[in-house]
Order: C-alpha cells, then sequence, then structure tokens
C-alpha cells in the first residue's frame, strides 16, 4: 500500500513521517486525495444507497423499534442521521457499533449531518462562517464553522447590538447538532481542540461520555491554569445549555422522567421560552422539591450543578436583564389593580391565605386593608402556611417599592411626604424616585426628637413604625437596603437564607461592607436600638422575658432602648430561652461596632463624645475614652468632672454590659482567642464565665493574654462592680451587708463580711478567689496607695528584678510583712499589711509565697487540712508543728516568716488567738494589739503564777514557745537574729528565753 502511495503521490512519503495520527484512514485519505475530493466522497457515501442498505441491514431490528428512522426516505440519507440521533438508545451492538464509526465521520464536517448545509448555507454566509471547501485550513476547520454558528445565535439570544437574527430552521440545526454532541465532547470538533491541553490538565483521569468531560472542565473554568480560547467554547456551550436544557447530556437524562411527571416541559406559546428554557425548567423542578415532592437524587444533583453554573456566571442568563423589564411592566399591572387596597383582587394570595385568614385576622372584616397587614404580622409563625407566605411576600416586594400601594400608609402620610419630601410635582407616579424612595425617606423622619424637629404626624409615625416591624424579617421589603448591599449579599450572606439573617449577616459583615451599604445598614441598625420592635422575630422569641421583666417597656410601646436595655440586664433569667439569648447577645454584638448603635448611650453622651473624643467611632473604644476620662478626673480629685452626670450614669450601664460577655470586648477577646480555644473550649460566653476561666487559668495564658487579663483585673480591682462574675454570685450577699457602700468599697465589704454565719458559700468562694488575686500588689489599690512610700523604701531590689510583663506574686506583700513584724511600717502601710496577715493566717491559699514554696510539703505533711472545705488556719499550724520534718529550704523560711510574724500580732495566729480570746478580754483587754503588746500580756500572765489562764490557751502558749526554739534551732542566721531581737525587746524576755534553753538543753 504504501509503495503504491508513493507513486501515485509522492508527497505522501512527507505527509506520513510528519503526522503523528498517520495511523488514521481520514489522514490517509487526505494525503491521498484532494481535499475537496475527500469531503465530496465522504458526503456521497452518507447518501449511498448501498451505504444505507448496510445500515438497514446491520439495524435491522433497531430500525423497527425506533418509528421515527422507520418512516424515513431512503436514498437522501436521512435514515444514517435519524439512528445517530437516537443512538442512546441502541441496545444491539452491531449497530451500535456501525454507529459509532458513522458518528466520527459525520461530525468530521457540519454538511455531512443530514439537511444541515441546506438550512445553513445563508446563515453561514451572512456571518463569515468559513467556506464550503477547507482551502488552506487544517481539517477540522468544519468544527471552526459550528462554533462560529453558535456564537452567533447566544449573541442573538443576547439581544447584543448589531446581532443577526439566524434562520429558525438554521438555529434547530444548530441546537440539533450542540444536543447530539453532548454526551461525548469529542464530537464538538471546536471545544475538542480548544480544550485538548486542558482536558489533559484538569480532567485527565476522567472517562469521555456522558458528559462527563463537559462538566469536569466547567468545574475548572474559572482557574488561572484555564486557556482562554477553551474558557470561550466552555462559556459558549453553556450558553447552549441555558438555551435548550437537551443540550446538556446528564441533565436530559437525570430529569427526563421528572421533568414528564411534573409538566415541566415548556409552554411552547410562552414568551421567549426557547431562551428562558433551562432556567424555567429549574424553577419548575425547585417548586416541585418545595411543595415535597419526590425529585430523585440524581436529578437534584444535576439541578445543583446547574444552578451553580448560572450562579457563578450570570452572563450565561440573558433573560436576567429582560426579567428585570418583565417585573417593571407587572409593578405597573399591579399598581393598576391595587390588590394592596382589597387583598382579594389577587385571587392567588386569597386562595393561599384563606386558612390564616380565618384563624389569625378573622376580627378583621373582609376586604379591609388591614387584612394584608394582619398577615404580615403573622410572616414566620406558626399560624402562617408556606403557600400564603410565598404569595405574601411576591406582593410585598412591589408594595414596598410603591407606597401609594399600601392605602392606609398613603392615606396617613400623604402629606407628610409632601411636606418632607417633597412629593408635590412629582404627579403620583415613582418614576422619578428610587423605587422605595419615599418611605425611605418617611422613616428617617419617624425617630427625630422635638429638638431635631421636621418631625412625622403622630398617625403617620404610628404606621410607618408598624410597616417597620413588618418588612424588617425580610431585605427583599426594603428597596433601599437591597439595592444597595445587592453586591455585599451575594458576597458575604448568600447562605443565610432564612427569615432575618440576611440583615443580620450584614450586620456582621458591617465593616466589610461597600460604603452606600454599610451607611443603610448603620441607619437601619440605629434605628433598631431605639425601637427594637422592628426586630420582629427577636421580640417573639423574647416574649417570655418580656411579659416577666419588661413589661411595662413593651405595653406601653415606651421604647427609647429601654426595652433592649432591659432584655439585656435580664439575658440569664429563668425565662430567658435560647433564642432570645442568641438575638440579644447579636445585638450587642453589634452595637459594639458604632456607638450610634446604642440609643440610650448614643443620646446620654454625644455631646461628650464630640468634645472628648471627637474621632472615635467603635463603642468600645467610646467607652474606653470616657470611662478613662472618669477615672483621671476622679485621681485628681478635680473639682468638675469633664463627662456629664447623665453620661456618666449611662456609661456605668454600658461598662457592666460589656464586663458580661468576653466578646464584647473585641481586643481582649482577639487577644485571647487561642487561649480561649486551649484552656476553656467548653465554657459559655455568657455571665463572664469565660473571663473567669482565663483569671483561674493566668499562669497558662500567652503573654498577650495574660496582660490583657491583667489590664482587666486592674480595672476590676479598682471598681468592683465592672467585676460581673463577683457581683452577679455576690447580688444578695451584696444587698444583705453592703447597702451602703460604695461601688468601689464593694469587695473591701465583703471581705469584711466573709466569715459571717449569714455569708453564702458561693459568695464566699468568689471572696476567697479575689482576695488570692490581690496578692499582687498592682491588683491592690488601697494597699499600694497606703503602702506609696514603703514599698520603694524597703522593697526596691524586688520592683528591680521585674519586668512590665510580669506579675511580682507576692514578692512585695512577703517583704512589707517582715517589715512589718520588725515594725518598721508607716502606720497607714501597717494597718493594710495587718488585715493581709490576718486574712493569709486563715487561709493559705491567700498567701503566694507560701503556695509557690510549700505546695510539695503541704501534700505530704498537712493533705487532710489542705483538703478542708473551711480554711481557719489548719494548714499553717500543720506547717508550723512540722517545722523539723520540712525538707525544702524555701517552704521551711516561709514558715520561719510565719513564726516572725505571729509574735508580731497574736491576730495573724488564728489558732492561738482562739484559744486566748477569753483571756485577752480577761487579762488583756487595755492592751491595744499589734506591734506584739498583747502577745507579751499573755507571756507574762503566763508567768505570773497568780494568774490562771484557760487550759487551751496555756497549751497553745507553750507550743509556741516551742517552736520558736525550734526556730532558734534550724533558722537561718538571718532570721534567728531576727526571732532574737524580737524576744529581747520583749516584757517577757526572761521568760521566753529560759524556757527556749531548756528546750535546747533537753534536745
Amino acid at each position: 500500500m504504501r509503495a503504491i502511495l508513493n507513486n501515485l503521490c509522492p508527497w505522501m512519503c512527507s505527509c506520513l513521517t510528519q503526522s503523528p495520527l498517520y495511523q488514521n484512514n481520514n489522514y490517509l485519505l487526505l494525503c491521498v486525495y484532494p481535499p475537496q475530493l475527500l469531503w465530496n466522497y465522504k458526503l456521497n457515501l452518507t447518501t449511498d444507497p448501498k451505504f444505507e442498505s448496510v445500515a438497514v441491514e446491520v439495524c435491522k431490528s433497531t430500525i423497527a423499534e425506533i418509528k421515527e428512522c422507520a418512516s424515513e426516505e431512503l436514498g437522501k440519507g436521512y435514515l444514517v442521521s435519524c439512528l445517530v440521533d437516537h443512538r442512546g438508545n441502541i441496545s444491539d451492538y452491531q449497530c451500535n457499533q456501525y454507529i459509532h464509526k458513522m458518528t466520527s465521520i459525520i461530525f468530521s464536517d457540519y454538511r455531512l449531518i443530514c439537511g444541515f448545509m441546506d438550512k445553513c448555507r445563508e446563515d453561514i454566509n451572512t456571518l463569515h462562517c468559513g467556506s464550503i471547501s477547507t482551502g488552506e485550513k487544517d481539517i477540522h476547520s468544519q468544527g471552526e464553522v459550528i462554533a462560529c454558528l453558535e456564537k452567533g445565535l447566544v449573541r442573538e439570544a443576547e439581544q447584543q447590538p448589531g446581532a443577526h437574527a439566524i434562520k429558525d430552521e438554521c438555529k434547530k440545526s444548530i441546537m440539533r447538532v450542540a444536543e447530539l454532541s453532548s454526551d461525548d465532547f469529542h464530537l464538538d470538533r471546536y471545544l475538542y481542540f480548544s480544550c485538548r491541553d486542558d482536558r489533559e490538565r484538569f480532567c485527565e483521569n476522567t472517562l469521555a461520555g456522558e458528559g462527563r468531560v463537559y462538566k469536569c472542565l466547567f468545574n475548572h473554568k474559572f482557574e488561572e491554569a484555564m486557556t482562554e480560547r477553551c474558557r470561550e467554547a466552555l462559556t459558549t456551550r453553556q450558553k447552549l445549555i441555558a438555551q435548550d436544557y437537551k443540550v446538556s447530556y446528564s441533565l436530559a437524562k437525570a430529569c427526563k422522567s421528572d421533568l414528564r411527571k411534573y409538566r415541566c416541559s415548556v409552554d411552547t406559546n410562552m414568551p421567549r421560552a426557547r431562551e428562558a428554557r433551562l432556567s424555567y425548567l429549574l424553577l419548575c423542578l425547585e417548586s416541585a422539591v418545595h411543595r415535597g415532592r419526590v425529585v430523585s437524587g440524581e436529578c437534584q444533583g444535576e439541578m445543583m450543578d446547574y444552578r451553580r453554573m448560572l450562579m457563578e456566571d450570570f452572563s450565561l442568563s440573558p433573560e436576567i436583564g429582560r426579567t428585570l423589564h418583565c417585573l417593571m411592566n407587572l409593578q405597573t399591572l399591579i399598581q393598576e389593580a391595587d390588590p394592596g387596597a382589597d387583598y382579594r383582587i389577587d385571587r392567588a394570595l386569597n386562595e393561599a391565605c384563606e386558612s390564616v385568614i380565618q384563624t389569625a385576622c378573622k376580627h378583621i372584616r373582609n376586604g379591609d386593608p388591614m387584612i394584608l397587614s394582619c398577615l404580615m404580622e403573622h410572616l414566620y409563625t406558626e399560624k402562617m402556611v408556606e403557600d400564603c407566605e410565598h404569595r405574601l411576600l411576591e406582593l410585598q416586594y412591589f408594595i414596598a417599592r410603591d407606597w401609594k400601594l399600601d392605602p392606609i400608609l398613603y392615606k396617613k402620610c400623604q402629606s407628610d411626604a409632601s411636606r418632607l419630601c417633597h412629593t408635590r410635582g412629582w404627579n403620583e407616579t415613582s418614576e422619578m424616585m428610587p423605587p422605595g424612595a419615599i418611605f425611605s425617606c418617611l422613616y428617617r423622619h419617624a425617630y427625630r426628637t422635638v429638638e431635631q424637629g421636621r418631625r412625622l404626624s403622630r398617625d403617620c409615625k404610628v404606621e410607618v413604625q408598624r410597616i417597620l416591624h413588618q418588612r424588617a424579617l425580610d431585605v427583599k421589603l426594603d428597596p433601599e437596603l437591597q439595592r444597595r448591599c445587592m453586591t455585599d449579599l451575594g458576597k458575604w450572606c448568600s447562605e443565610k437564607t432564612e427569615a432575618g439573617q440576611e440583615l443580620e449577616c450584614l450586620q456582621d459583615h458591617l465593616e466589610d461592607l461597600v460604603m452606600d451599604c454599610r451607611d443603610v445598614v448603620g441607619n437601619l441598625t440605629e434605628l433598631e436600638s431605639e425601637d427594637i420592635q422592628i426586630e420582629a422575630l427577636l421580640m417573639r422569641a423574647c416574649e417570655p422575658v418580656i411579659q416577666s421583666h419588661c413589661h411595662e417597656m413593651a405595653d406601653n410601646q415606651i421604647d427609647t432602648g429601654d426595652l433592649m436595655e432591659c432584655l439585656v440586664q435580664n439575658k440569664h433569667e429563668k425565662e430567658m430561652n435560647e433564642k432570645c439569648l442568641v438575638g440579644v447577645t447579636h445585638f450587642q454584638l453589634v452595637q459594639i461596632k458604632d456607638f450610634r448603635f446604642s440609643y440610650k448611650f448614643k443620646t446620654a453622651c454625644k455631646e461628650d463624645v464630640l468634645k472628648l473624643c471627637p474621632n472615635i467611632k467603635k463603642k468600645v473604644d467610646v467607652v474606653i475614652c470616657l470611662s478613662t476620662t472618669v477615672r483621671n478626673d476622679t485621681l485628681q480629685d478635680v473639682k468638675e468632672q469633664r463627662v456629664s452626670v447623665k453620661c456618666r450614669k449611662q456609661l456605668r450601664v454600658e461598662e457592666v454590659e460589656m464586663s458580661e460577655d468576653i466578646r464584647l470586648d473585641p481586643e481582649l477577646y482577639d487577644s485571647c482567642q487561642p487561649d480561649i480555644k486551649r484552656l476553656c473550649p467548653n465554657i459559655n460566653y455568657g455571665n463572664a464565665q469565660v473571663i473567669e476561666c482565663l483569671k483561674e487559668n493566668k499562669r497558662q495564658l500567652t503573654q498577650r493574654c495574660h496582660q490583657r487579663i491583667f489590664k482587666l483585673q486592674e480595672v476590676e480591682m479598682v471598681d468592683p462592680e465592672l467585676d460581673y462574675q463577683l457581683m452577679r454570685v455576690c447580688k444578695h450577699m451584696i444587698r444583705r451587708f453592703c447597702t451602703e457602700s460604695e461601688g468601689k468599697n464593694m469587695l473591701q465589704c465583703l471581705k469584711q463580711n466573709k466569715n459571717s454565719e449569714l455569708m453564702d458559700p458561693k459568695c464566699k468562694q468568689m471572696i476567697t478567689k479575689r482576695q488570692i488575686t490581690q496578692n499582687t500588689v498592682t491588683l491592690n489599690p488601697l494597699l499600694r496607695k497606703a503602702c506609696k512610700a514603703d514599698i520603694p523604701k524597703f522593697c526596691q531590689s524586688i520592683l528591680n528584678k521585674a519586668t512590665a510583663d510580669t506579675e511580682l506574686e507576692g514578692q512585695v506583700i512577703s517583704c512589707l510583712k517582715l517589715k512589718y513584724a520588725d515594725q518598721r511600717l508607716s502606720p497607714d502601710c501597717e494597718d493594710q499589711i495587718r488585715v493581709i496577715l490576718q486574712e493569709s493566717a486563715l487561709d493559705y491559699r491567700l498567701d503566694p509565697q507560701l503556695q509557690i514554696h510549700c505546695t510539695q510539703e503541704i501534700s505530704r505533711l498537712c493533705p487532710e487540712e489542705a483538703a478542708a472545705q473551711e480554711q481557719t488556719g489548719q494548714v499553717e499550724e500543720c506547717l508550723k508543728v512540722n517545722l523539723l520534718k520540712i525538707k525544702q529550704e524555701g517552704c521551711k523560711k516561709e514558715v520561719l516568716n510565719m513564726l516572725k510574724e505571729s509574735k508580731a500580732d497574736i491576730f495573724v495566729d488564728p489558732v492561738l488567738h482562739t484559744a486566748c480570746a477569753l483571756d485577752i478580754k480577761h487579762h488583756c483587754a487595755a492592751i491595744p494589739p499589734g506591734r506584739g503588746r498583747q502577745m507579751s500580756c499573755l507571756m507574762e500572765a503566763l508567768q505570773d503564777k497568780r494568774v490562771r489562764l484557760q487550759p487551751e490557751c496555756k497549751k497553745r502558749l507553750q507550743d509556741r514557745i516551742d517552736m520558736w526554739s525550734y526556730a532558734a534551732k534550724v533558722a537561718p542566721a538571718e532570721g534567728f537574729s531576727d526571732l532574737a531581737m524580737q524576744v529581747m525587746t520583749s516584757p517577757s524576755k526572761n521568760y521566753i528565753l529560759t524556757m527556749i534553753g531548756r528546750e535546747l538543753k533537753d534536745r
């Protein structure tokens, strides 16, 4: 064969050697014959009666089964084309193989498809889509002709300027070619050669057939590696699918039975049925799903794929522009029919909502315009049914865009609209103003104060508020919001489809919104802060709490931010449910974005903010700015506070609210998020529980979080009312013991009453936690003030070692304790240290240095005492008794310090003080406490044979002498000399020295 070809065609060798596809018969034929003769040969082949006779013989049983093919006239090529059309239904193997081979021939040239050339010749010439012969083009140029025609069809469908109107019979042929190539992308020659490299890159492992390669390429269409030529070819293919769903093999196959079952075939009488076919069929099937009908899972999967395809590239839906035009015409129709005046005009609405009207709105006469208002008030309630909800929202969509369609609003607000919104001369049409502009103008004036002027009349304001409350459920009912936020809704909130979620989503992303959208969302949020009843869903969820705790605000319609403030204050009452709690917390989180979103705060502090914090917008930053100003003025004892009284009052409310949830302090929350996930993963944010968890794990916090928590504790210790957990847990004890105490003295009052028999155990535990916190001098404002001069005088070496980021963990207080024992502190500092000594003597946990150095020894020597629920100095007494058994030097030193401290004041030795209380009263009543005076009095009484002390007191005093003797034996030189100095200055030195000497002699 090769030799013959070489003789006939000398240039054949070059052809064979250069083409990697030399084994393909089409290439061999192309080399042997001139191109035009080759195409004519193939065309004649399809119309040759002998060729058809082979088809009749091989596909005899198949032709009998397919009526359309059995009736075709022989000799014109129609039979083979018919079999190709129905190849998906051919089950006979030999016939299937024969048709497969024929398909590769037919689709290599558009002219071989039955009748295509006759139907499209004129359009090919008009659109300059190529010539009949290939000329100098490659053998696949005919695929480019098809692609050119397809693009022309798309341009016409999109109504592009200068688009050529393709003849209907050619359109059908083009769509038929696209449909026939829908299962195997090799048959779409233009797309196949445009996407060869992309197919290898993205879909190498995807088998051809059943449209799989098409779908794979669609999924990668917007990836950077996709070639522009392939992307263009894919877009053209997708646009053809948008015009006729059958161009998608997988969708047509998967949904065939469902389309038939739910009668989704397009009505041929419908305007633009061809252009809207895919979107129409998707809506039809989606409607069936929403009605609870069964649509096959395979079909629903295909629907999801193509809905996503349309969402990702809106250019695939040319009907969008025409739909908007249609909606404008529908708006005119609704204006003419005016269903807002009588809902019964809208028959679909009347039928869909009949049951709701009979149950929820039966008190309103039939035909009254208030029926629509009643239905809106019951939107998303248990009484509403799905069909009524859909019909109602459809109608309200248009009413929201033309205020005249609400007859009650129009009647009550006509003069206000003319006076405030310049409707005079508007000729009662909406053509010169954007949709919803008049209502937007009205509601902006609805909440103006008397001072601001230009307010709505009372009747009009009531109607505006009514409509605001109803429409806030759905952003589509707020034309201005929807118009300005369309892009942001798609970008941030596409998955938020439940009632009210879209607005919440926009509020959550406030900082990310474009300027126009941010302004309108901010204005609406500002209105909500004044009138929270705009949030209808939240009001329904919070009904139990409102009735129990906030009914006065709700019943009297007094809402200038009071209702939300009441809900916040009662967030954790038993009537609070999950939905209400989430809604209230969300509103709080939104409020921190801008101080204007808190109506009461804005009203009380607007002038102060402009004067003192002019460039600050975020509420949390404004609160910090104002509170810092108040604190500085207080500390400096200025005659006149810069922040006004009304602002200071509201500022306190805001500060307390912010302390309830760490998320309301964004800087603290951001700093501690990793620590929260690690240390407090299952803790609820409310009731300051996460904040408390972080405090309890302070030693394990990251540096950034530790710094923020430490600063928070500094503020709380100066102002205990901002300690949410303390105030909540001790709420009743504060009422019992501290009603006359100032806020800044609240913790001090609770500490003083801690050991009262009436003290609540939970509150007592909380007080102990705060006492432990105060063991750092920075977190004890009273001590810091009283010892201002003593700390640098006696403890400067400790301060020099510290850094700004570290806590001293009681080192300064331990230093001051030792100086207290040496009687070297100033009177004010001495008083504060005495209190600390007395408190820590009863509970070892209040002495951080003792905890740090003696934890192991306590576990080894005093486990039972440490486990006691009530700490009354047992652990300290145990350590003193077991002084000689203590192995760790650091712990031994701390116990020696305790002995030294107890010598200075009997109050710091609770066991001895309790045992000798009666004797102190009888024998030392005239002796003031401190500086070892009462201890010396008891020692003198012990050596005076005329005085009979209580047996327990006598025993405990003897124990103390023994301990001092132990201390003299084991104490380091410095500690022993200090102890000796104390003994030598004691009035009972002779007796004590005698007893210590006897002990040492016995040992």
